[in-house]
């Protein structure tokens, strides 16, 4: 939607939407193979709509879809404001490419604006490198770099990161916001933060209020309605006995509304999107002094826990990736899990040293992770698999804390080896439903190229 959006922005800009008689869009890689699945097809049509995913209501994406399924025409940029053009184009006009694999990156893009002879009137070529990241061809990625000249902490690397917080004596979190001091002014910084953990816990409680089974054939069936029920009964007091089973709720939830095509945070993708507000979830129900917070308390240990997530989070973009059509799901959940138990380890007390363990033992053990989703939907076995990774979160960010900090294998030595494994990995096993659970249950995805 991203980069759809971004095409017709430009193609405005330059004073062409009067002349756009036609389009042509051109998936390639994982985004022609599991597109339909994942939503990328209709995505497409409300980027060349002008709709943005951060803003976008579920309702507003619905209604719009089902007019451009209705009429079979996209008003390219009406979001954008005028001018706009109507024109004949629908999901059936995407062109697939699923088995070519550009040299980027496999999830490609071309768009095109076509004149009343078809001859192009503006062309791009794009990338979703994941997190809703998108490159261009020619340009840099996108998005807010790790490292970069304004700021006091520049860092591409764990020992740096580290190298930066004990030569200032701050934490992995106070680093990171220091960094973002130097972009955005510090009320807009928190009420960032604020709104992320906001959307987050929207997220999960409108899944806790749908019925029926999963969109998209495969029959999968809602557990957050039921679950949540049957744990308020048997658990209403919060014991720390259930803590594990509140978590794998929460991370159920949030991934059953990304299966219902619901608005979630990429953290730091929509498949691994329940990882994070699950480890949140317990940090802010289940620490030792959780009980005794205000609001404001509360929110200011929500953003340390963000911020220390996303410094770790920065790693794997700068150094590996985190898109699972690259280097499998260990790219997603496993960088998910990872960031999860940075934060954790941080608001419950740890050294920079022991939050990076806490960041490596979670890789270490989702080292290998294939993304093979049954039908190309993000259902089967992502949304079980976040909960399982949260749990994984938990139990790192524990195991670092009862030590010191010291350890044979470094959090950027497991970022290497993550990145090598990706490569290494066929490329039936990331994100083209070819392989593993996706051909075992089910039926697979039509990978003929059109």
């Amino acid at each position: 939607m991203r980069a759809a959006r971004g095409f017709v922005d430009r193609v405005r800009a330059a004073g062409l939407v009067d002349r756009v008689a036609g389009l042509r869009v051109e998936l390639t890689g994982s985004l022609a193979a599991t597109g339909r699945g994942h939503g990328t097809f209709t995505a497409v049509l409300l980027g060349l709509e002008g709709f943005d995913p951060g803003t976008v209501l579920p309702d507003e994406a619905d209604r719009a879809l089902a007019r451009i399924r209705s009429e079979g025409t996209v008003r390219l940029a009406a979001e954008l404001g005028s001018p706009t053009v109507e024109l004949d184009f629908g999901v059936e006009d995407l062109v697939l490419r699923p088995l070519t694999v550009l040299p980027r990156h496999t999830n490609g893009m071309r768009f095109a604006a076509l004149d009343a002879s078809a001859a192009p009137l503006h062309e791009e070529l794009a990338y979703s490198v994941g997190g809703g990241f998108v490159v261009r061809e020619g340009e840099e990625e996108s998005g807010e770099s790790a490292a970069g000249p304004a700021e006091p902490y520049p860092f591409r690397t764990a020992a740096e990161l580290l190298a930066h917080a004990r030569g200032s004596g701050r934490s992995i979190a106070e680093v990171m916001l220091a960094n973002e001091r130097s972009r955005h002014e510090e009320r807009d910084i928190q009420d960032g933060l604020a709104r992320i953990w906001q959307v987050m816990e929207a997220c999960k409680n409108s899944a806790l209020t749908r019925t029926g089974p999963l969109p998209g054939g495969l029959g999968v069936r809602r557990r957050a309605p039921e679950w949540h029920r049957r744990l308020s009964e048997r658990d209403p007091d919060r014991d720390p006995r259930y803590w594990q089973e509140w978590i794998n709720l929460v991370a159920l939830a949030v991934n059953e509304e990304n299966a219902s095509g619901g608005r979630v945070v990429t953290a730091p993708t929509n498949g691994a999107a329940g990882i994070i507000p699950a480890v949140l979830f317990y940090a802010t129900h289940y620490h030792p002094e959780a009980a005794g917070w205000c609001a404001a308390q509360r929110q200011e240990v929500v953003g340390e826990f963000l911020l220390a997530a996303a410094a770790v989070g920065a790693l794997y973009r700068e150094q590996a990736s985190i898109s699972g059509a690259e280097v499998g799901c260990q790219g997603e959940v496993g960088s998910a899990s990872s960031m999860a138990a940075a934060g954790l380890a941080q608001v419950l007390g740890g050294t920079p040293e022991q939050v990076e363990n806490a960041a490596e033992i979670a890789m270490e053990h989702n080292l290998g992770l294939t993304c093979d989703p049954v039908g190309g939907l993000v259902q089967i076995p992502c949304i079980e698999r976040n909960a399982i990774a949260a749990g994984k979160a938990v139990n790192a960010a524990n195991m670092a804390l009862m030590g010191d900090g010291s350890h044979h294998v470094s959090l950027d030595q497991v970022i290497a080896t993550m990145r090598e494994t990706g490569k290494d990995m066929s490329d039936k096993y990331k994100e083209t439903a070819l392989g593993g659970l996706a051909v075992r249950v089910g039926v697979g995805v039509n990978t003929v190229e059109c």
